[in-house]
């Protein structure tokens, strides 16, 4: 996936055009490492928000992308440009990947993009899109859904999350993490978790479990359990248990896997360990529990998942 074209037109959410750039046109490795060819396709001059933008390309570049960005689209109570429509449209049936972000979703769903599929958009307008394309499966409580060829994220925040998936699906886990670090983002959310928690958030500093995670994360090779979190948090293992749904929109075993899957990835692009040093060094404790779950998780086995980024990611260390 070298190419990457945002689709932009008067309308458009400047946030998410910007964000969009910013992800796929800096080279967090290196200029000597591969990386995305970006363009900025429109039908002219157009203006997002205060902004006023020149587009490199027309639509008809967007055919000849690997993947179309679609950003939010600012006014649903109005259909997108019929041209847009139309070029999504002869993209995805060019072979393009294509996602949108936030209220982009209206334009993919225009394009019959969405039909039969799950999606999600900003939750504030989940409603709106699933009665305006009942065909479209509208799961309002999630970041983002990638349908493989077809992907939306909901507002803001989430669409850095999508976008970020797209570089850890192309580049692999250790170049989306360098990635997040430039932009000073959490490097992975899971597209499932919730768009947003009913209760306050504290900051990051200062939340009951701002301790527990650096903690976690340097024993991910010991077999943790959730009475051991309680005990290092000191709270019971109830009370462990809001706090995680709070703040990370799941419990603390789900959460606990995940990092241990991640570790997995890294290690899995970036040293030679074999999948029982690697199932150890996770805390997975053989190769069997470490096939199964990351099978589960990720999609593919780990030699595949290695066969596949191990020339994306940094250089191999003994």
């Amino acid at each position: 996936m070298t190419t990457v074209a945002v689709a932009v037109t008067d309308g458009m959410l400047h946030f998410e055009m910007a964000l969009a750039c910013e992800v796929f046109g800096g080279n967090p490795v290196g200029p000597n490492d591969a990386w995305y060819d970006l363009a900025v396709c429109g039908p002219g001059p157009v203006r997002a928000g205060r902004f006023r933008l020149e587009p490199d390309h027309g639509f008809d570049q967007l055919a000849r992308a690997d993947t179309v960005i679609v950003p939010g689209w600012a006014d649903i109570d109005v259909d997108p440009p019929a041209e847009l429509v139309d070029a999504v449209r002869a993209a995805h049936e060019a072979g393009a990947r294509v996602a949108s972000l936030c209220t982009g979703a209206f334009v993919l769903a225009a394009a019959g993009l969405l039909d039969g599929k799950r999606a999600t958009t900003h939750w504030a307008h989940t409603q709106v899109l699933a009665e305006r394309h009942p065909r479209v499966e509208v799961d309002p409580d999630v970041l983002y859904v990638d349908n493989g060829r077809v992907l939306t994220s909901a507002g803001k925040a989430a669409a850095m999350d999508l976008c970020l998936h797209l570089v850890r699906l192309d580049h692999g886990s250790s170049v989306a993490n360098t990635l997040a670090r430039r932009l000073v983002v959490p490097p992975h959310r899971d597209g499932g978790q919730a768009q947003f928690v009913t209760t306050p958030v504290p900051a990051p500093d200062s939340h009951p479990l701002a301790g527990l995670f650096p903690w976690v994360m340097r024993r991910l090779d010991q077999p943790l359990t959730v009475d051991d979190l309680a005990r290092q948090a000191g709270m019971s293992s109830r009370h462990l248990g809001r706090h995680f749904r709070a703040v990370t929109g799941a419990t603390p075993l789900q959460w606990l896997l995940v990092q241990r899957i991640r570790h997995a990835q890294e290690l899995l692009e970036t040293t030679d360990g074999t999948v029982d040093t690697i199932a150890a060094a996770t805390g997975m404790g053989t190769a069997t529990t470490l096939r199964r779950n990351f099978n589960r998780t990720v999609g593919v086995p780990p030699d595949a998942y290695r066969r596949t980024f191990r020339s994306r990611s940094s250089p191999v260390s003994p």
